[in-house]
C-alpha cells in the first residue's frame, strides 16, 4: 500500500557531524522520491528551526526529523523532550539516528516519545540503505500527520 504525496517529503537532519550530515544528504537526493533536507548542527538550532525564531523565522515544518543524540549545546535528549512536549510539534515523526547502541540511551529515547530509534551503521553501503529505507517508509507508506490549522 502506498500514499500519494503531492509535495517533496521535508525532512530536517539534526546533526553536528558533518560527514554524516553529508551522506544522508546525498542519499535522500538520490531517493527515488522527491525529498526536501533541512539541516542544523544542534538541537537549540533545531528547536529555533522548529519554533521559526532565532533567525529561523521562514523555516518550513518539516514531515520528519532524523535526530542525532550527542550534540553541543543541547543534545538529541534534550531536544527530543523539548519537541515531543511542544503541543505544536509532537505530532512530527522523530527518529532518533545515532551512533549509540547504548540500552539507557534507546529507552530514554522511546520513554521521551521516539518514533522509532535507529543506531548509525559504521559500514557506508549499510548507511545508505539504513537512510533510504527510512525515506521510502515515510514517503510512501505512512500516512504523515497534516501541519496544524
Amino acid at each position: 500500500m502506498s500514499t500519494t504525496r503531492t509535495e517533496p517529503l521535508r525532512i530536517l537532519v539534526v546533526d553536528d557531524d558533518d560527514a554524516d550530515a553529508f551522506m544522508i544528504e546525498e542519499v535522500l537526493a538520490g531517493a527515488a522520491l522527491p525529498v526536501t533536507v533541512d539541516r542544523t548542527r544542534d538541537g537549540r538550532e533545531a528547536l529555533d528551526f522548529l519554533r521559526r525564531s532565532g533567525g529561523h523565522s521562514g523555516a518550513p515544518r518539516p514531515d520528519l526529523i532524523l535526530l542525532d543524540l550527542n550534540m553541543p549545546r543541547m543534545d538529541g535528549r534534550q531536544t527530543l523532550a523539548e519537541v515531543k512536549s511542544d503541543p505544536e510539534l509532537r505530532a512530527i515523526p522523530v527518529i532518533v539516528l545515532t551512533t549509540s547502541g547504548a540500552p539507557p540511551d534507546v529507552l530514554a529515547s522511546y520513554r521521551h516519545h521516539a518514533n522509532a530509534y535507529v543506531t548509525k551503521p559504521i559500514d557506508l553501503v549499510e548507511f545508505e540503505a539504513v537512510v533510504s529505507r527510512i525515506s521510502r517508509f515515510f514517503g510512501e507508506t505512512v500516512r504523515l500527520p497534516p501541519p496544524p490549522a
